[in-house]
């Protein structure tokens, strides 16, 4: 997409008001948190795709797949549906099916099973325990608040600051949650959500992003890149254009490291539970809202 597309939909998008609902991604990664590289953590170990193997130096540089994007990005709000929200904020680190990667990141599955009476008896009753109603009923409510809190205010092992859900968008996720857990009933509460692409990209960003990239800090150099060091989120707009974070994000690409830079597969990887249009969503949010510290 040539720049002056990119302004023209940032001045688009700037018009709708969405900077009421949107922040800056700021802070350290959820890596720097842990005190620990990615690829020394569980999620790291298990994490998915990883880009295209490297050509050869005659080859590059490789072809950039030219990636469509809907007409939803000129600045029309799309419909969400829970699951999409769990997509966006939530896959990243506890996976598709909500089972996380421990220790450094529990399930989902056990805390939203909790918030439900009925599984609570039956589960008890495996156990040979008899739990009534009465007595199931308070527990469930207090499960269900202390996880709908969370799911408001994020968790200190999360990715930091995580981007605070609007009561909608709560709903719509703790519905999905039921879903994912096996919650009797729970097809029958999913509800969608209306969200901005500039929402869209803010949930990408700082939930999934920020796990590995700093809101700010050094723009490191291709010999840095290859001893492992990450470029901050302040830097990406300026290194890739849009077409290129975005193939870079959903099918990968090699990249130049090292001192004389080679191409290498890269370290980075591959989102495929993310559509052109949701990368292309967190380009311009980046580009709209400067990370800061």
């Amino acid at each position: 997409m040539k720049p002056f597309t990119i302004v023209f939909f940032l001045l688009a998008l700037s018009l709708f008001g969405y900077a009421q609902v949107v922040t800056p991604v700021e802070g350290e990664s959820w890596l720097k948190h842990l005190h620990r590289p990615f690829d020394e953590t569980s999620m790291g170990k298990s994490s998915g795709v990883y880009g295209p193997a490297a050509p050869m130096p005659s080859e590059w540089p490789p072809p950039n797949p030219a990636l469509q994007l809907s007409n939803k990005f000129s600045g029309q709000s799309t419909t969400l549906h829970g699951s999409d929200l769990y997509r966006l904020k939530c896959q990243g680190c506890h996976g598709p099916s909500g089972t996380g990667a421990p220790p450094e990141i529990n399930s989902v599955i056990d805390p939203v099973r909790a918030t439900s009476a009925r599984v609570y008896i039956e589960r008890m009753k495996k156990r040979g325990m008899d739990v009534t109603w009465k007595d199931a009923v308070p527990l469930a409510s207090q499960a269900k608040g202390m996880l709908l809190d969370r799911l408001h205010k994020g968790g200190t092992d999360m990715p930091s600051p995580t981007p605070y859900l609007t009561d909608a968008e709560v709903r719509a996720l703790f519905a999905y949650l039921q879903l994912l857990a096996g919650i009797p009933g729970a097809e029958k509460r999913q509800i969608p959500v209306i969200e901005p692409p500039l929402r869209v990209g803010e949930h990408i960003v700082k939930s999934t992003c920020h796990i590995c990239h700093a809101a700010v800090g050094h723009n490191p150099s291709s010999q840095e890149l290859l001893d492992g060091q990450i470029p901050p989120l302040s830097r990406l707009t300026s290194r890739l254009s849009l077409n290129e974070f975005v193939a870079k994000v959903t099918v990968g690409k090699p990249v130049l490291e090292g001192s004389p830079a080679i191409p290498v597969r890269g370290h980075m990887p591959v989102f495929t539970y993310l559509t052109p249009d949701e990368a292309a969503d967190a380009y311009l949010y980046l580009s709209l809202y400067p990370p800061r510290m």
